[in-house]
């Protein structure tokens, strides 16, 4: 049997009734990357979140971004590099302080929103982020845009790394995810993110966004939670990878 790992971006509402709802994906995925101070999350979010993990039992792991909650963490930030860094480990520190209290143990980071997309996209940012990782949060793994800088970072520095997919964007013939400027960089149809789901689990050939195919494997897919039919997208998701002898992991 074919098996996968699916996460999603948690954490990143303000209440109670928000944890409540990504409460309800979690029977669904097997990794939740939690929002911790910097894009969104507050002590509350951070410590329901927390309890509702240890409850399911699926990993966890820290999603800083740009500390920057005006714009939720999706617009580029000219940072001092230092600064950066002290902004990423405080995150992140954050979090575990409050996994620590909750009896959780984190097992990874993945950066959010502009970020992430800054990072894959250039080798130095990417290096100076994995060796940050590296020397203060050693055992936890990097999941990183597979093909990209950060998985480039990670194996040049002996840091363990999960190569991420996704469902819901086209792939340019490099490997790189497709602009969201192009038109049908985003796909919206169901099947057909199930499709590239199906082909990134299995390491079959998929189309990219020019209806050339590409072919390679993934170790985790995103599922955004920030869609509001996150819920119903994860609960089919688990559905239909069941009955194609995939199991969800």
């Amino acid at each position: 049997m074919h098996t996968i790992d699916i996460n999603c971006d948690l954490g990143e509402g303000e209440t109670e009734q928000d944890c409540a709802r990504d409460a309800r994906i979690m029977p669904f995925i097997s990794r939740c990357n939690i929002a911790c101070g910097g894009h969104a999350g507050n002590a509350t979010t951070m410590a329901l979140s927390l309890q509702n993990v240890r409850t399911t039992g699926i990993a966890v792991g820290a999603h800083p971004g740009y500390p920057d909650r005006e714009n939720f963490g999706r617009v580029s930030l000219e940072l001092p590099r230092e600064v950066l860094l002290a902004s990423l480990r405080e995150q992140v520190l954050t979090l575990q302080n409050y996994a620590a209290r909750e009896g959780v143990t984190l097992s990874h980071i993945k950066l959010h929103g502009a970020l992430y997309n800054d990072a894959e996209a250039n080798d130095g940012l990417a290096e100076d982020l994995v060796q940050l990782i590296a020397r203060e949060f050693p055992d936890l793994k990097v999941l990183a845009l597979a093909n990209a800088a950060m998985e480039r970072a990670a194996q040049k520095y002996r840091q363990p790394v999960l190569r991420e997919g996704f469902m819901d964007r086209r792939y340019q013939n490099d490997h790189q995810l497709a602009p969201r400027s192009l038109s049908g960089a985003v796909i919206g149809e169901f099947e057909q993110c199930l499709t590239q789901v199906l082909a990134l689990t299995r390491g079959e050939p998929f189309f990219a966004i020019d209806e050339k195919p590409l072919r390679f494997s993934v170790d985790s897919i995103c599922l955004h939670g920030d869609n509001p039919q996150a819920e119903s997208i994860a609960r089919k998701l688990h559905t239909e990878l069941s009955r194609a002898g995939i199991r969800v992991c």
